[in-house]
Parts: C-alpha cells; sequence; structure tokens
C-alpha cells in the first residue's frame, strides 16, 4: 500500500509537482525489548511552517527485527522551489494504542525532500532528541519519481510448501526487485497460519515498484516461515518476471519451484514446494487528477455536533461561543476546510447537517437536521452559506444529547450507494464531522462505517475543544481496518481524524492534514473497482 498526499505548502496551489515515492529501510536499531528485538515503525513527519509538525503517514509495524526492510511506501509531492522538510521517526511500538508518544523512541532523521531526491539513495545515522547517536542505528531512503501509473494485479497461492517446524508452517511471501544497489523489497503478503497449501489475498504493486517499468526485469520471490520473535525460516525462493507471471490463469497457473539453497545439497531433493500465480493483469492506475479533470464530482456533506458537551452557546467558554471577531473553533475549522474542498465542488452547495440538539418547534431531539432548517433543500451556498446558516441556525437550538454519528454517515451513505449503482466514477462523497469528540453510539457508528468503506465515500472527522479524542483515533484505523461489532471488516481505512488544537492559527496546515489522506481514498476506491473516470469512459 501507498500513502499519497500532497505536501505542498499552499492547498490548491498551482505549482507543478513531481510524485516522488520513499522506501525506507533501517540497521542496527537500539534494541529496547527486554526478552526479544525491537519492534520498530516509522512515522514521516512534514513541516509545512515554522516549528509546526504533523504527521504525514507511517510504515507497518515488523515485529521482532533490528534491521527492518518496510514494505509500505511513501508517496508525496515533489516541488521543486520550495524547502519542503521532512522528519523520519523510528519507534518500538509497545502497544495497541495509535498514539506513538507512549512507544520507544528509536531515533530520527531531519532532512529536506530536495536532499533526499537529490541523493536518490540516503543512509543517514538515526539521532535522539538530543541530537547524540541513537546507538549504531542508521535509515536509508530510496527516492523514485514516479511516471508510470501502471500496476499489476495479483491472486497467488502455493502447494506443497515444506514444513518448517514439526508438521505446518505459517507462510508470506516476499517480492523482491533487482536494482543497481542490490535486491529491493517490493511487496510482503500476510501470513498464512499452519497451512502448507495456502492462497494469499489479492494484492496489488505498481510496476515501477515491482519491476522498475520493465516486464522482463527479474523478479525475486522468497517464500518464509513466519516466526513471532522475527527469526523467519527461508521455506525456498524463485526468480521470474512479470512477463512470466502474465501467462499465469486461474485454469492454468502459472508455476514456479521454490528451491532452498541450504536443502538443494541433497541428491533426493526437487523443491520446497510450488509458487502458483493465477492471476496477474497489468492495468493502469488512474491518479486523483484523473479522477477530476475526467469529471469526477466530489461532494461534500457537513455535519455540525450541537450537543450539550460543547457548552452553553451564550457562554465565552463554550466551543459554540462566538467571539467579538466573528468567530469560534467550529467556524474556524469550517472555514479552513471548506474553502479548500469547494474548489473541486462545481456548484458549490452544501447540504449542512446538525445533530444532537433540541430543535424547534416540536423540541424534539434530532440527530440528523437541516441547519437552514429546510429539509427539502438543506443546501447552503459556498462556504459563506454555511457560515451563516449555522450562525443564524445556533440561537435557536437548545444543545442536547446524546452525541450519534451513525444517523448522519447513514444517511450519506445513501446518496454514496446510489452514484455506485451507476457504475461510473463520476461521484465521490465526503461527509465532514466537526465535533467536540464526545461519542455515544460507537457501535453503531462501527457498523456504519463497515458499511461506508465499500462506497465511493469518506469521513473527515475534525475534533474541536480538549476533549479525549481516543474515540476518534481508534476510528482512524491507519495501522489496521476497522472492524463491526459483528467481526466484519472494512474493505479500506475511510475516516481521516484531525485535532484541532494541533493546528491552532494555522489554518493552512489544518487544511492541509485534513485533505492528506482523500486523494488516496478517492483513487484507490475507484481502481479498486475498476472504474474509470467518465471523460476516460467516453473516449473507450
Amino acid at each position: 500500500t501507498t500513502a499519497m498526499a500532497s505536501s505542498a505548502p499552499t492547498p490548491g496551489a498551482t505549482n507543478l509537482a513531481t510524485k516522488v515515492e520513499l522506501t525506507i529501510s533501517c540497521n542496527n536499531l537500539m534494541d529496547m525489548d527486554v526478552f526479544s528485538k525491537s519492534d520498530p515503525l516509522c512515522a514521516l513527519y512534514i513541516n509545512t511552517s515554522g516549528s509546526h509538525w504533523h504527521e504525514f503517514d507511517r510504515t507497518e509495524m515488523i515485529l521482532n527485527c533490528l534491521n527492518p526492510r518496510f514494505s509500505k511506501k511513501f508517496v508525496i509531492d515533489y516541488y521543486f522551489e520550495v524547502v519542503q522538510k521532512l522528519k523520519f521517526c523510528v519507534y518500538d511500538i509497545d502497544n495497541n494504542t495509535y498514539d506513538l508518544s507512549d512507544d520507544d523512541f528509536l531515533g530520527e532523521l531531519e532532512c529536506t525532500l530536495g536532499q533526499v531526491v537529490s541523493n536518490k539513495e540516503m543512509t543517514r545515522p538515526l539521532l535522539l532528541k538530543n541530537k547524540r547517536p541513537a546507538g549504531h542505528g542508521t535509515i536509508t531512503i530510496y527516492a523514485e519519481e514516479i511516471t508510470d501509473n501502471r500496476v499489476a494485479d495479483f491472486e497467488v497461492c502455493a502447494r506443497q510448501l515444506d514444513k518448517k517446524y514439526l508438521w505446518w508452517s505459517d507462510p508470506f511471501l516476499e517480492f523482491y526487485r533487482q536494482t543497481e544497489t542490490g535486491w529491493q523489497l517490493a511487496h510482503r503478503t500476510e501470513v498464512i497460519k499452519n497451512n502448507l497449501n495456502p492462497t494469499w489475498r489479492p494484492f496489488r504493486v505498481s510496476l515501477r515498484t515491482l519491476c522498475g517499468g520493465d516486464v522482463e526485469n527479474t523478479i525475486k520471490i522468497d517464500c518464509y516461515d513466519h516466526h513471532v520473535n522475527g527469526s523467519h525460516d527461508l521455506i525456498g525462493s524463485c526468480k521470474t518476471s512479470l512477463a512470466e507471471m502474465q501467462q499465469g490463469t486461474h485454469f492454468s497457473p502459472a508455476e514456479f519451484e521454490c528451491i532452498n539453497p541450504k536443502e538443494a545439497q541433497r541428491k533426493s531433493y526437487k523443491n520446497s514446494g510450488i509458487i502458483c500465480i493465477k492471476s496477474c493483469q497489468i492495468l493502469k492506475e488512474f491518479t486523483f487528477l484523473d479522477y477530476i479533470m475526467g469529471g469526477c464530482q466530489l461532494n461534500f456533506t457537513i455535519a455540525i455536533d450541537f450537543t450539550g458537551s460543547n457548552g452553553d452557546p451564550r457562554v465565552p467558554g463554550s466551543l459554540h461561543f462566538i467571539n467579538p471577531e466573528g468567530y469560534n473553533e467550529y467556524l474556524t475549522a469550517i472555514w479552513a476546510v471548506g474553502n479548500v474542498i469547494q474548489d473541486y465542488d462545481s456548484n458549490k452547495m452544501f447540504p449542512v447537517f446538525g445533530f444532537g440538539a433540541q430543535v424547534p418547534p416540536s423540541w424534539q431531539v434530532s440527530h440528523q437536521f437541516p441547519v437552514n432548517f429546510n429539509p427539502s433543500n438543506p443546501f447552503c451556498a459556498g462556504i459563506e452559506g454555511v457560515i451563516q446558516a449555522y450562525q443564524r441556525c445556533l440561537p435557536q437550538l437548545k444543545l442536547w444529547g446524546p452525541t450519534n454519528f451513525a444517523p448522519i454517515i447513514n444517511h450519506a451513505a445513501c446518496f454514496a450507494r446510489q452514484a455506485l449503482q451507476q457504475n461510473m466514477a463520476s461521484q465521490y462523497y465526503v461527509l465532514l464531522i466537526i465535533t467536540d469528540g464526545v461519542i455515544t453510539d460507537m457501535d453503531l457508528t462501527r457498523s456504519a462505517i463497515v458499511e461506508a468503506s465499500r462506497l465511493p465515500m469518506s469521513i473527515i472527522i475534525v475534533g474541536v475543544g480538549g476533549a479525549d479524542f481516543s474515540a476518534m483515533e481508534f476510528l482512524d484505523s491507519d495501522d489496521r481496518l476497522l472492524t463491526s461489532p459483528r467481526g466484519d471488516v472494512a474493505s479500506r481505512d475511510i475516516v481521516q481524524f484531525v485535532p484541532f488544537r494541533d493546528f491552532q492559527g494555522n489554518s493552512v496546515a489544518l487544511a492541509q492534514s485534513v485533505l492528506a489522506e482523500l486523494p488516496d481514498q478517492v483513487t484507490s476506491f475507484f481502481n479498486s473497482y475498476k472504474l474509470k473516470p467518465p471523460r476516460q469512459l467516453d473516449a473507450a
């Protein structure tokens, strides 16, 4: 998986950017665990202005490994004329929380994207916060410009793999690309437990990552038996090319013998199993701009939290109190994010809903009422219209509760479901929820998000005030896919949570952070359904 977002200094900037993919590896990390090795993860932070850093993305965590090769890549916009400050921070993950501040710090590298790009491959020592060396730890960053949008979709299985422990193995695969400096990890599958004839989940790898765009280039596949302590046993390896793997079909898979060099010394040795490529299809992966410029319409719905936990709007301590300058945190968040998103909405008409208040004239609590009190036409004209409707609505409400997210998520999902039935990449829906973070229908919300993950829809949550936002961070499941209480797994991550307090006075950085994951969510959804941009569709 790659994470894609803009690190441009100004949202909506007209500067031409080149997309760059960064591959991360580390060596000789400090061992912080007593009974095992460290479990490292690398987080990338971007400096947008002054001393403010915000997290851009993070790699997967690798268990018990002091020399990790991370499979997940960072995809970032490179602006030649701008100094883009980056900070790579490596942590030993000690718990299941998303917050990294309670994990052991293994060192960091601060540099610019320009330095990384000009070196192409850069190895530097990791430093502690006091700028002293983090033991002998180093980090290597490999940068590559993205000029090829082709991807390969794989369906892979294996049969008759060797038993590495008594009568079973827990196999996984690693795909490597050959570069001038050696083999570089391109993709790692999940582990299949206790299975000598595993079938892995379908996956997608860019051609650039897998073989440098050349279908004849050599690709190495290593098959390992997974060990929790990190000392994975090699079952066997094979070498092939994309051209060879493309020959495979469900009826006649492309088959490659898995050879273990140590076992191969024996005269009676045949192989350690067979890797079977059931499907390898090369497709063009459309970019966010391909979809937007090809006629895909982004539709934004705004939902505002009017629950009692925000405080009485007439009192200065309330999050809904409008100060003498005419602003509060809700208005600032609407303005900062809205000014960016309205550029992508052709008619600039936004449906705006409130939730958690008693609404006139019946004074029933509503979890989905139009802020303009017009159920047949809940739209506001432009961000100015949204702000005017909010200011007119606020004095007429009684802030109440509870704080239920599921109704408004399900409401937005209805429209996304209708768009999906058109079988075109013409509409994508974004629900912006601005809330003080106290949520009461967590189980229903989880189920609603899991359902929505299968639709052309994203959810952005901006948390205002100083509440405990751990529930929001749980919903923004960047490190693992969200599950419903029934055990259904989301098909993708569609929630982006941003705490407003981290961006006080910096609306540019707020807007960037809020919208950071949206381009990748749009493209990953439409590409996974093999939906082309509408104008591409007409031309095809």
